[in-house]
């Protein structure tokens, strides 16, 4: 960290009077943010976010063209807030007003890119499973935290005090820009791999129809990082309120399948069959009105889709970002996603998959 950089976080913490608090860093991820652990002489500990503004290209302006997103860059094309604090602080507020547990803001300067939260413990879902405590629970709390996201319009624009953060939709630009990642980059980390033009033009036709359908029903608050390592269990607090939320700047307006595959296709935990049976089941219980042999057919093409982004950017991390970690989660979502190819409305992409990344590419 620069020196300069240092002078900006300590005057920001000195004005809002944690000058004298002690600071803890935190474990990182694979974003631009870096958080810290802030321990003043008298409360509770709080939550430090240092998101340097020109760390990322720009997000995507509501008004912008297709045109216009590929010049702003990757960001812009997949419709993400650039780790902006603003949006950030907007999302937080809105979620808190639906009764979920978002952290209370209790400063910020988003021209900085700086934040104080409150802060929601270490009692990570993954964590806590791990540890042997049971997941039903805990899956259940998270199901009816979707199902209350799910049972609201959103607005076109989420607000804060001096803030207006607009909630795109997941639209058909970016989800080709989520699914073309992964032939671009799944190559450069298993160079036995080569894709002619014509399977990519081939990939390109058999995804458009998917993507059509997750912008058609692009209709729901989308955190869009919805797993394990992103929910905090809070049981001393009730209902959805009980899973504490990270990590969800990035949200849109999306498909109602989009989070529903980002908490059961989990990168970096198994998700039995059993428990995603059981979590699809209790979400179909709290909503009746669905049409649930649509909803799975939905499910099982933009998982498919959702997965495939994840183990494009796992390609990319590992092979440009020099993260060789992240290689360890991909064989858990080539497990996954050949369950969503087993459905037979995918019968063509299985096809794909099966003459283009043989099974000895997809450890």
């Amino acid at each position: 960290m620069s020196s300069d950089r240092e002078a900006i976080k300590s005057a920001f913490l000195a004005r809002h009077g944690w000058g004298e608090a002690r600071r803890a860093p935190l474990s990182g991820d694979a974003s631009t943010r870096a958080y810290e652990r802030l321990y003043p002489a008298a409360g509770a500990s709080l939550i430090f976010m240092d998101q340097p503004p020109n760390a990322e290209t720009a997000p995507c302006h509501p008004d912008a063209t297709p045109e216009d997103r590929a010049k702003a860059g990757y960001n812009a094309l997949a419709r993400l807030a650039a780790g902006r604090v603003d949006a950030f602080v907007a999302v937080a507020e809105w979620l808190k007003a639906q009764g979920l547990s978002a952290p209370s803001i209790l400063a910020h300067d988003a021209a900085q890119g700086l934040a104080v939260l409150e802060d929601l413990g270490d009692d990570l879902f993954a964590v806590l499973i791990a540890g042997g405590l049971d997941e039903t629970a805990l899956y259940d709390a998270a199901i009816e935290g979707l199902v209350k996201l799910h049972s609201v319009v959103p607005p076109a624009a989420l607000t804060a005090p001096g803030i207006s953060w607009p909630l795109l939709d997941y639209d058909e630009v970016a989800l080709k820009t989520a699914g073309d990642i992964l032939p671009e980059w799944l190559p450069r980390l298993k160079p036995e791999l080569s894709f002619s033009a014509a399977a990519v033009a081939d990939w390109d036709k058999l995804w458009a129809p998917i993507r059509a359908r997750g912008a058609a029903g692009a209709s729901v608050f989308c955190h869009r990082d919805y797993h394990a390592e992103n929910l905090i269990w809070l049981p001393d607090r009730q209902g959805a309120a009980r899973v504490g939320l990270l990590d969800f700047q990035d949200a849109v307006r999306a498909h109602p399948a989009w989070d529903m595959s980002m908490l059961l296709h989990d990168a970096r935990r198994d998700v039995s069959p059993q428990r995603e049976a059981s979590a699809l089941a209790y979400y179909f219980k709290l909503r009746p009105e669905l049409d649930q042999a649509q909803f799975m057919a939905d499910y099982h093409a933009l998982g498919a889709l959702n997965i495939v982004r994840i183990l494009g950017i796992f390609a990319r991390l590992v092979t440009r970002d020099g993260k060789p970690r992240y290689a360890a989660f991909m064989p858990r979502l080539w497990g996954y996603l050949d369950t969503c190819l087993a459905d037979p409305e995918m019968a063509d992409l299985k096809t794909w998959f099966d003459a283009n990344v043989p099974a000895a590419s997809r450890r």
